[in-house]
Parts: structure tokens; sequence; C-alpha cells
């Protein structure tokens, strides 16, 4: 009986601790797909050549790895590099990267020692209902320029604000 008793009961804490585990609730979140990516892009592209701009924009996902590069003609080689690190700082931090950018311009240098923290404007999150889905860099003109890019694109995707 003991024997029996000991093959039923870790099957019957199995089966209990599934049962639970199958009903219990799990965060759903949302994505940056390929397309979305590829919209936000496009938007950019237009701004960008609206404004005889030649830019990199990259966009990324929420762990800042690269979904979506494009390269204009024309554009400084740097600039391939610098659009995905505004990208991954502003979808890394979760904020623009002309936070940091203000930052030390208001004489913060210690923003120099974050890890992955990009001190230009040119890095925007992309946020759907207050969930930070991925980001956007922009690199190859001023900062600003860059950030009034990468807005476009952003703006492109009606769910992100």
């Amino acid at each position: 009986m003991s024997q029996s008793v000991s093959l039923w009961l870790p099957t019957m804490v199995l089966a209990l601790a599934t049962a639970v585990w199958s009903q219990a609730p799990l965060g759903q979140r949302k994505t940056l797909t390929l397309e979305a990516a590829r919209k936000i892009a496009a938007a950019a592209e237009a701004e960008a050549r609206k404004n005889n701009w030649n830019v990199v924009i990259a966009v990324v996902d929420e762990g800042g790895y690269l979904v979506y590069l494009e390269r204009m003609d024309g554009v400084q080689l740097a600039s391939i590099e610098i659009a995905q690190r505004k990208a991954r700082s502003a979808a890394l931090f979760r904020r623009p990267t002309k936070a940091f950018e203000d930052q030390l311009v208001g004489g913060r240098q210690a923003i120099l020692a974050l890890p992955g923290a990009m001190p230009f404007e040119g890095g925007l999150p992309i946020v759907v209902d207050g969930e930070v889905i991925g980001a956007i860099g922009v690199s190859g003109v001023t900062s600003q320029q860059d950030g009034q890019i990468a807005k476009a694109g952003v703006d492109a995707l009606p769910a992100a604000r």
C-alpha cells in the first residue's frame, strides 16, 4: 500500500500543479512586427526625403535588437552604427535619447558612464498602450533633424504614442 501511495502522490501533485499553472493568468505583450517596423521606417524616410536629408534609419524590438535597417544613398558610414545605438538606447532605457543629451548639456557628465546611453537626439521609444515595444534611431544629419525624422516614423504607427 505504501508503495502505491508513493507513486500516486507525486502524480497527483503534478496534476494539481499543472491545473493551477494552466489557469494562471499570463501577461499578453505587444510585439513589434516586421510590417510595423517597415511602416515606421517608410514614414521616417518620407520625412527625410521631403527635407533632402540622407540618413540611416534603424528600428529595434523592445530588447534593442535590430528588426529593420535602411541606409539612404550618400549617408556617412558611421551613421549605420550610430542609428542602431540610438534605437537600442531608446528601447533599453525606455526614453528618448534627447533626455540624455539634455542632461549632458545641463552639466551631468555622469550620463557618459551609463552603458549604452546615447546622449544625442534621434532615438525614440515606440510605445503602444503604455508599453515600449521597440524604438527607432536615426542618424545622418543634425541631432535635431534626426529627432524630427524619428518622430515622423513613430507618428506613422497610429497606436504608438
